[in-house]
């Protein structure tokens, strides 16, 4: 399937009209595929068919990278380097928590379908946010856990999630304290563009399980009568995957990260400005396409009580099932 299409939250989009680079047009109607890069790079695509359909079969199998081919921005030298970085800007109180990524970037030389790899994460590693969106110049195929943004008419709701262990039992003291400080940035960034009075904390600290790991995972919700560009002003990037305060832990990801994060981080997903209706997820577990290279990012929360071999150690769990089933054996 070569030509544009979008497939999230059980809607098969074809028939491609429109391709918009400003938010604004999320509030001029019909249905759009959005994908904002961490960066802000903003891609939202405006199908004119868009039904109920499960994921269309592939025109051919997944032949992905062997698993010997993957590259990371930050080895692991590298990125314990840059958590005992981040742990020094927090000894001088300049930040309480940052976020710190790394991106496995390599070669694709097979013009395999999108569509067989998000065949192969439905079925190794299914999630409530999946997507995959094929427009001119991007693919993107995710397997995000996390909603950054959802909306309902005036109600506007986010998910973030800190926290992740093999088991329930492996969270740590650090996991908890690190979601109530994201769920604190979360309230204050809609509380920008929330009706006064309106944000509230309805879930907090609620386990989840997801494939081969568990998550702790908080729900903020507001009213807004706001526009998508303003929204966006006040809460992107996402806080879960940034830190707090978000300003300095910015200008600190800048510093250290050596690539740039693009879809990874930033917002996948849909939005029906008819119906003022939307689902926009965190962009992790999220491979994407360009050109002749696939990329894939994974990182961790940082903070005081962080110890880098552990926090290394996290990132490789995120990564581990998506990479191996992107990827195909060294003998392959």
């Amino acid at each position: 399937m070569h030509d544009a299409f979008a497939h999230v939250a059980g809607r098969l989009a074809t028939g491609l009209s429109d391709v918009a680079t400003d938010l604004a047009a999320l509030d001029e109607g019909g249905w759009w595929a959005v994908v904002v890069e961490f960066e802000g790079k903003v891609t939202l695509a405006r199908f004119d068919d868009v039904r109920p359909a499960p994921l269309p079969a592939p025109s051919g199998p997944w032949i992905g990278p062997r698993r010997s081919e993957w590259r990371s921005s930050l080895d692991r030298a590298g990125y314990e380097a840059g958590v005992r970085a981040i742990r020094d800007h927090i000894e001088r109180g300049e930040v309480y928590q940052a976020n710190l990524c790394r991106v496995l970037s390599a070669p694709l030389t097979h013009r395999s379908d999108p569509l067989a790899l998000a065949a192969l994460l439905a079925e190794g590693n299914p999630a409530p946010h999946s997507a995959v969106i094929h427009v001119p110049g991007l693919t993107v195929v995710s397997a995000s856990p996390e909603l950054y943004l959802g909306r309902s008419g005036p109600v506007i709701t986010s998910r973030p999630i800190k926290g992740t262990g093999e088991t329930y039992d492996d969270l740590l003291e650090k996991d908890y304290a690190e979601n109530v400080m994201i769920v604190d940035l979360v309230r204050n960034d809609l509380g920008i563009v929330a009706d006064v009075g309106s944000v509230t904390v309805p879930e907090l600290l609620a386990v989840e399980e997801h494939p081969g790991l568990v998550h702790l995972v908080s729900t903020v919700q507001a009213t807004t009568r706001r526009s998508w560009p303003e929204i966006f002003a006040a809460t992107f990037p996402p806080g879960s995957v940034t830190g707090a305060p978000k300003s300095s832990a910015l200008s600190i990801i800048n510093a250290l990260e050596p690539a740039p994060r693009g879809p990874y981080c930033g917002a996948v997903g849909w939005v029906d400005a008819d119906r003022r209706e939307a689902a926009l997820a965190v962009g992790i577990r999220t491979f994407w396409i360009t050109g002749e290279e696939i990329r894939f990012g994974t990182g961790a929360g940082i903070t005081w009580g962080s110890d880098p071999g552990h926090e290394w150690r996290e990132t490789e769990l995120k990564a581990s099932r998506l990479i191996a089933l992107a990827s195909r054996s060294d003998e392959g």
